[in-house]
């Protein structure tokens, strides 16, 4: 038994909050190492690079929130952190530099505005994430919101689910601009239809297996199931009940649902569904997702007459309190106190009529965090990286605005629409995976010296066509990438990398492996075979 299954076996990781009290006054260090763990079930972090101070993450299912819950949300970090908030990928929010004798204040407040950092981390179901315009989208096939709140619903707070063999990421979305990355979840519901001839039936084909950590990404595997939004939820109940009761649990780089659907096959998993059920289930239908993605960045025009939700990005996802106060305060004045967090590290802020939106636009914080931001900018995402996370081996956020910057002054309007994403270490916090550029942080020897550096993938993507990325160079110095990234971004196009690649992905259910010479020398002609040298 790994240690992580022994300290779950002694407590539910939940039962650590009757120990908060006393931890608050007795601090930091009186908490012993196996409740370090368990606070994590409740989305606290005793980051190594900041000894004494706790991340908190907090829950938003679908990336759904209220400007109210915002304002506390900013507070928190101005009272008891250090004024610093970070939009994660996953449509939640992080805290940074909490102290534990803050942390009962933090989760009262946190209640008042009905907000949970509950099962954020370890063991159980993260936040579910669906389309961040979900009920607003004129091009949705389906609304996934009520399936998210219904199995938010079911796992919330209940031990039946905190003691899984790993984490489970879920998505359920009908959005058919393929805004989220359905392929890395472990579960995934993603718009689908038969056609009747007469008429179309809509529903969702279901995907498991996904994953981007624990040894690269995976593609999500079809279950060939298609279930209508009545039974969605019924469907993921009895998934993460498989998952549950049979994934494997000695290795904890191996108990991922990915590591279940390899050991017992698509078919094994689909009949042992159905028992459960009591009932067969139709064959998947036709994907009914685009295949372009679209971030829903921008000023859109909502499915509700004279209305129009804004995307905001924010670079690299960080934000200050006094900025989010700001995002906040556009919510309550132009809208309905709604807003949204997309994966793109974006805020939407809905229902804004015709008559406001051109105000809006004008107004300072629209024009920091831009709706119509550059090509590059629009697509640059990154994970947390090594300040606050003691996982990361590279400082991320800033490296990625500097090279953003030295580009953008170097390429100028030469550059495409590209997503660049930066991840710190392999567990893939920046989904570099999945992006037209990806960039995983390490330490290399130069000259004799130690330095940050990244290995470049280029043409990955999630999706109805989803590829696995390639590796072309490894140990690239991070002093080097903007000339390196100068001579690979004007000619990288997705047309071309995928046409290309069509030929070697391996099919669904495989993991990421490095390019041969000859196919990086097809891809990007002239380019250094890795390893880069300086």
């Amino acid at each position: 038994m790994n240690k992580i299954e022994a300290i779950k076996s002694e407590q539910d990781g939940l039962s650590v909050r009757d120990r908060l009290a006393h931890y608050a006054q007795a601090g930091w260090e009186a908490i012993p190492e196996d409740d370090v763990q368990r606070l994590k079930w409740y989305g606290l972090f005793l980051r190594n690079p900041t000894p004494g101070y706790f991340m908190l993450r907090v829950r938003m299912p679908g990336g759904h929130t209220t400007a109210a819950q915002l304002h506390v949300l900013a507070d928190i970090a101005l009272a008891h952190g250090n004024g610093v908030i970070d939009v994660t990928t996953r449509q939640q929010v992080q805290v940074r530099h909490l102290t534990i004798a803050a942390v009962p204040a933090v989760f009262d407040k946190l209640t008042e505005v009905g907000l949970t950092s509950m099962q954020t981390g370890m063991d159980s179901v993260r936040n579910i994430m669906t389309c961040p315009v979900a009920g607003l989208n004129p091009n949705e096939l389906l609304d996934g919101t009520d399936i998210v709140r219904a199995i938010n619903h079911e796992v919330l707070g209940n031990a039946a689910y905190t003691n899984l063999p790993r984490k489970c990421n879920i998505a359920v979305t009908g959005c058919a601009d393929n805004c989220l990355h359905t392929e890395t979840q472990d579960i995934a519901l993603v718009p689908a239809y038969h056609d009747l001839g007469h008429d179309k039936c809509y529903g969702y084909n279901v995907l498991v297996g996904g994953k981007l950590g624990s040894g690269g990404y995976r593609i999500a595997s079809s279950l060939d199931m298609f279930v209508n939004p009545a039974e969605a939820f019924d469907v993921c109940r009895t998934l993460l009940h498989i998952y549950r009761d049979h994934g494997p649990r000695e290795n904890r780089t191996q108990a991922r649902f990915a590591f279940l659907v390899e050991a017992w096959g698509e078919a094994r998993l689909r009949h042992e569904v159905e028992v459960r059920m009591g009932r067969a289930l139709p064959a998947a239908g036709v994907d009914a997702r685009a295949a372009a993605e679209r971030d829903h960045i921008g000023i859109f025009r909502q499915k509700q007459r004279g209305m129009n939700y804004v995307g905001l990005k924010v670079l690299v996802g960080r934000i200050k309190a006094a900025e989010l106060h700001g995002i906040a305060g556009l919510a309550d004045r132009y809208g309905t106190g709604e807003v949204r967090l997309s994966p793109a590290q974006a805020f939407v802020i809905p229902h804004i009529s015709d008559r406001l939106v051109g105000e809006l636009a004008e107004e300072p914080l629209v024009k920091q965090f831009a709706y119509n931001p550059s090509a590059l900018y629009k697509g640059l995402v990154s994970c947390v990286g090594s300040d606050y996370c003691n996982l990361a081996v590279i400082e991320t956020k800033s490296r990625a605005v500097e090279t953003a910057r030295t580009l953008e002054r170097r390429l100028g309007d030469t550059l495409k629409p590209i997503t660049v994403h930066w991840s710190g270490c392999p567990a893939g916090c920046g989904n570099h995976l999945v992006a037209d550029v990806g960039l995983l942080g390490k330490k290399a020897r130069v000259n004799g010296k130690v330095v940050d550096a990244v290995d470049i993938f280029v043409g990955g993507r999630s999706g109805p066509d989803p590829k696995l990325a390639i590796k072309i160079m490894e140990d690239v110095p991070c002093d080097k990438l903007p000339a390196v990234l100068e001579n690979v971004m004007p000619y990288h196009t997705r047309d071309k990398m995928h046409r290309v690649r069509g030929k070697v992905v391996p099919k669904a259910g495989s993991a990421a492996k490095p390019a041969s010479d000859n196919e990086r020398a097809a891809i990007l002609p002239g380019l250094t075979p890795q390893p880069f040298s300086a």
